[in-house]
């Protein structure tokens, strides 16, 4: 059984702390079962501006964004020591059983399955709860640049975080994408968003079921997209 899945952000791969957050997974992969979630980073944003320039179809820039995630996480199973990359569940699941990190390949998954609008609305975000949704894993941990969800603006040195945060209201921050609430809502999942700056709060999450982060709750209110 697949503990939690974690979606390492695009955003994670700028700057020097990868590596160290790559050491930190390895590490809780002897102790948990994971399944790791590549984002697009820079590889989806190369897809972005070749669909400026070229105006592509939508389910072209769609499958073209999600083989980004592929290079994304060819990149992470190099930075993770003892990453495997996988392409299917069945071979998560044997990854994790053997106390490895198992990086998931999404595109030949989502290809088969197309689950989801081909639109730049659906992001990585999505992406790694409808995985989490099919793995039946009980805990989404998406790892951002920024702690969670904030009250106010940075900048202006006003800005607080929230604790926790009802799914129906995640949409209006715009740290996540519009999809994510529903996806949350019809998997019941347990979602964190967490700062992968600090990997030692995902080690925290992972032990004790909490950490410096937004909690979000499926709640009520939230409509249940109809994704299979």
């Amino acid at each position: 059984m697949i503990q939690a899945v974690v979606k390492v952000g695009g955003s994670l791969c700028r700057g020097d702390g990868l590596p160290a957050l790559g050491r930190r997974l390895a590490e809780l992969g002897r102790r948990h079962s994971l399944l790791v979630v590549p984002g697009g980073g820079p590889f989806a944003d190369a897809v972005r501006d070749q669909d400026r320039r070229f105006r592509l179809g939508d389910s072209t820039a769609h499958w073209m964004a999600i083989l980004g995630m592929d290079q994304y996480g060819w990149l992470l199973a190099d930075q993770v020591p003892g990453g495997e990359p996988v392409r299917s569940l069945a071979a998560a699941r044997d990854v994790a059983g053997a106390g490895r990190v198992p990086i998931l390949l999404p595109w030949a998954l989502l290809y088969a399955a197309d689950p989801l609008p081909h639109t730049w609305d659906v992001t990585s975000d999505s992406i790694a709860a409808w995985v989490a949704g099919r793995a039946r894993a009980p805990l989404l941990a998406l790892l951002k640049d920024v702690d969670g969800v904030l009250d106010g603006t940075p900048a202006a040195g006003g800005a607080r975080l929230r604790g926790s945060v009802p799914a129906s209201e995640l949409g209006r921050f715009g740290v996540v994408d519009g999809h994510l609430p529903g996806l949350v809502a019809r998997y019941s999942l347990e979602l964190w968003l967490v700062n992968g700056r600090h990997p030692e709060r995902l080690v925290e999450l992972l032990s004790t079921g909490a950490t410096t982060g937004t909690r979000v709750a499926a709640g009520q209110g939230v409509a249940r997209s109809d994704f299979s």
